[in-house]
């Protein structure tokens, strides 16, 4: 079964990377909720994509600039809707205790940017500390990122984000000790084979970001393990409608 990965949470019906947007994914039937994890500039972890405060929430400036305190006093809910008006960045504390309550759901966690061994244990011991390694993988663009995730938890499941397929990649995979690469949606129509290449090289495949039909029933034909999507309550809906059919069809 194909896995509903709730990209930012369900960000069609919430402010992404926010506890509503968390929640909101949980009960659409979503297996995964996939986020964002920065550093403030008092080095403290929180949930937000962009590099400046600007798109999502009522701050502005860099994020690298801005200490926690200022970060959780932004409102990242009223650009999306006044009725999430006073939704807050959250910490990282505050998505491990969401999991330690909704155990149905697991996190696929994007580490943006470059990080040190040091940096990153401040995802990796709160997950280990909860008792979570089983339902999260961690994953980066920044192959030292993913390193550096080795180092300080070996036993954590690691994923590549990639924009580009070259001839390395499966060896990249390889030294990296990912147990999944999570190519762009276009990848899959510039190369068809990819999916299959992965799978030979012992990877699971987790493609972003894709929120239509047409675009769900070709990453589900070649074979994809996991799709990031910001409709996760439609995906989830949409997977259910076909799983009838093909046993009937058995």
């Amino acid at each position: 079964m194909t896995l509903v990965i709730a990209h930012r949470g369900n960000s069609s019906v919430a402010p992404e990377n926010t506890l509503a947007a968390f929640e909101a994914a949980w009960r659409a039937g979503a297996g995964s909720i996939e986020l964002d994890v920065q550093l403030t500039a008092d080095g403290e972890v929180v949930v937000i994509h962009d590099d400046t405060l600007d798109a999502t929430t009522d701050g502005v400036g860099g994020l690298a600039s801005a200490d926690l305190p200022t970060v959780r006093s932004l409102d990242a809910g009223a650009w999306f809707s006044p009725a999430f008006a006073g939704q807050r960045v959250p910490t990282f504390a505050e998505v491990v205790d969401l999991l330690t309550r909704r155990p149905g759901i697991d996190l696929l966690l994007e580490v943006k940017g470059a990080w040190t061994v040091e940096q990153v244990r401040r995802v990796t011991e709160p997950v280990l500390a909860a008792g979570l390694a089983d339902r999260v993988v961690a994953q980066s663009f920044w192959p030292e990122t993913v390193a550096a995730l080795r180092v300080a938890a070996p036993d954590l499941r690691r994923g590549l984000l990639v924009l580009e397929a070259d001839a390395g990649l499966e060896d990249r995979c390889r030294d990296l000790g990912v147990m999944t690469c999570n190519p762009h949606g276009l990848l899959l129509v510039q190369d068809p084979g990819l999916v299959d290449r992965l799978h030979a090289a012992g990877l699971q495949v987790m493609v972003w970001t894709l929120d239509e039909p047409e675009h769900w029933a070709a990453a589900v034909a070649l074979g994809v393990d996991g799709i990031i999507t910001n409709r996760p309550d439609r995906l989830a809906g949409w997977l259910a409608a076909r799983t009838p059919a093909a046993v009937g069809a058995v």
